[in-house]
C-alpha cells in the first residue's frame, strides 16, 4: 500500500499513526499537494493529502475513511468500535478534533495571504471555533488509557496546533488535554510521526 503524505499534515499524521498502531505496512510517499503532484492527482482529484492506494489499487481519500480502512485491515483491538453508542461517542470525539484541525488549517492558509487580502473577521471566527472545540474536548474527559480514534485525533490536533500556532495558548485552563497530549506523544507511533 502507498500513502501519499506531507510531513506537516495533521490529517496525514493521523493515518500514519493508525498504520503503526495497527501494524499495517504502508509506503509513505512525500508529495507537495500545492504543486499538483501527478501521482497524487492520479489518486485524488482535489490533490489533497493523505491519499491511500490500497493493496487492490483502490484509491482511498479523506483521513477518517483511510483510518477506518487501516483499522479494519490491521491487527489488534479496533480503534473505532464497530457499532452502538460507543461507536457514536468515539466518532463524535474524532469529528470535533478533525473540525479543530480544519479551523486551524484555514487560519494557516489565511495567514499566508498578503496582509491586505486577509479577512480579520474570518480569522476571528475560526479562532473562536478552535477555542470552542478545545473546550469540548477538555469537557469530554479524554484519557490516553482509553485509546481510540477520537483520542488519537485529539492528540494529533493538539501537537499540530503547538507546531503551527505556537502562540495560540491552547493548554491554558485545559489540564486534561495537556495530560492527554503528553501521554500520547510518548507512544512510539506518535514519536515517529511528529510534524516537520
Amino acid at each position: 500500500m502507498k500513502l501519499y503524505i506531507s510531513p506537516s499534515s495533521p490529517f496525514a499524521r493521523k493515518c500514519r499513526i493508525v498504520a503503526r498502531e495497527k501494524g499495517v505496512a504502508v509506503e509513505e510517499i512525500v508529495v507537495d499537494p500545492y504543486a499538483n503532484a501527478a501521482e497524487l492527482l492520479a489518486s485524488n482529484p482535489v490533490v489533497q493529502v493523505p491519499s491511500l492506494i490500497a493493496e487492490d489499487g483502490l484509491p482511498i481519500n479523506d483521513s477518517p475513511i483511510i483510518c477506518e480502512y487501516l483499522d479494519m485491515v490491521g491487527s489488534g483491538p479496533r480503534l473505532t468500535p464497530e457499532s452502538g453508542p460507543e461507536r457514536l461517542r468515539v466518532r463524535r470525539i474524532e469529528a470535533t478534533a478533525d473540525a479543530l484541525l480544519e479551523m486551524g488549517v484555514k487560519l494557516v492558509l489565511e495567514k499566508r495571504r498578503p496582509e491586505s487580502e486577509r479577512s480579520p473577521s474570518w480569522m476571528e471566527r475560526w479562532t473562536a471555533h478552535m477555542h470552542r472545540a478545545l473546550d469540548a474536548l477538555q469537557a469530554a474527559d479524554l484519557s490516553a488509557e482509553d485509546f481510540h480514534i477520537g483520542t488519537l485525533t485529539a492528540g494529533t490536533a493538539l501537537t499540530w496546533i503547538s507546531f503551527r500556532h505556537p502562540d495560540f495558548g491552547w493548554a491554558t485552563g485545559r489540564p486534561g488535554l495537556v495530560a492527554l497530549q503528553a501521554a500520547l506523544e510518548a507512544r512510539p507511533s506518535f514519536a515517529e510521526t511528529r510534524p516537520a
